[in-house]
Order: C-alpha cells, then sequence, then structure tokens
C-alpha cells in the first residue's frame, strides 16, 4: 500500500506564514512522501531478487529511515499547526508541562532555546513511553537522535527551508511565529 501526502492547504493564510513558502514546504513533504514509495518499491525489488546483503540493500535500507521520517514528521509539523488558540495552562498538557518542567514559562524557555540552536533539525517535544515524563529533544536530520520508545508531542521543523523564505536567517522570529499558530488540541491529543 503506497503513502500518500495529506493535503495541508488549509494552513495557507496562516498568520506569519506566506504562502509562498507554505507551498513550496508543501512540494518538499509531497517528495518526501514520493520517495518513502520508491524506496519500498526498491526494497521489495531487491528482496524479491535475493540481494540481501548487497551495498544497493543496504543504502536502500539507510536510505529509507531518512525519507520516511522526513515524511512522517512533517505530517506532525503541519498537523500541528493552524490555530490561535492559546493553551490551558489548567488543562492536561499545560498541567503535565508544569510538572515536568516547573512550569509551563519553563518549558517554553527550553523548547524555544532547542530550536534556536545552531545547526539543522527539529525542535520535539517528546513523552516518554515508560515514564510518561516530557522531554525536549533536538534531532539531526529527521532519522538521527529520537529517543527510543518516545512519542511526539509537539514538531518544529528548523531547517532553513521552514523559514528563511519569510525571515532569512531569523530563526527567533520564525519560532514566535510558530508559537502563535499551534493547535494546541491536536498536541494534547497525542498525550498518551
Amino acid at each position: 500500500m503506497a503513502y500518500t501526502a495529506n493535503d495541508y492547504n488549509n494552513l495557507i493564510g496562516m498568520e506569519g506564514f506566506s504562502e509562498t513558502l507554505l507551498k513550496n514546504h508543501f512540494t518538499l513533504y509531497q517528495g518526501y512522501v514520493t520517495n518513502t514509495n520508491k524506496l519500498l518499491d526498491l526494497l521489495a525489488t531487491v528482496l524479491g531478487e535475493g540481494k540481501i546483503g548487497t551495498p544497493e540493500y543496504s543504502e536502500l535500507k539507510r536510505r529509507m529511515g531518512f525519507e520516511f521520517n522526513g515524511m512522517r514528521l512533517h505530517e506532525y509539523y503541519f498537523g500541528n499547526l493552524g490555530e490561535k488558540v492559546a493553551l490551558d495552562k489548567t488543562g492536561k498538557l499545560g498541567s503535565k508541562l508544569s510538572a515536568d518542567f516547573g512550569s509551563y514559562e519553563d518549558w517554553e524557555k527550553d523548547f524555544k532555546g532547542t530550536g534556536t540552536m545552531r545547526g539543522i533539525g527539529w525542535a520535539i517535544l517528546y513523552q516518554d513511553s515508560i515514564t510518561g515524563k516530557l522531554l525536549n529533544f533536538w534531532i539531526n536530520e529527521h532519522e538521527t537522535g529520537h529517543p527510543a520508545g518516545c512519542f511526539p508531542i509537539l514538531v518544529m521543523d528548523v531547517f532553513e527551508h521552514a523559514y528563511i523564505t519569510d525571515y532569512g536567517l531569523k530563526r527567533v522570529d520564525y519560532i514566535e511565529a510558530f508559537f502563535r499558530n499551534i493547535n494546541w488540541a491536536v498536541v494534547e491529543s497525542r498525550l498518551q
């Protein structure tokens, strides 16, 4: 079964994100979906030919993590955008952030700080599936650095393509726009 790209055109018109930036970003996401499907087909062919253990098989397997995670992380990212309703700090997520970070404000400071680190990647709020604890992580690339056994709760793309069209090198300004558009209901629904 092939993966299909989700339609995120409902985000066009979102404050702080130009139509050009969003359409370019959607095209990039669609490329991850297309490449995931191509890799799945190629892997099936190589497997069918009994070429396990070959350099070709190994490289296809390695690339699969990059393309699949590129697809999935963008789905989390676009999925947690599009609303302008503030987080209910006394609700389930707000209370959990305060409990795990000391306060919502301390969590936000840490998450934004994670997002402003030098380099390309993702800032992701995860929930540990064993303890339930919320943790902010920096993820390089798409397939490198994910904490085992953790679920993504809030995903922020901090690759340059996510902001440079509208903000140049001012990543901090992009992060502020991202925060103004978080769909907290979606983020809270991801809690386990």
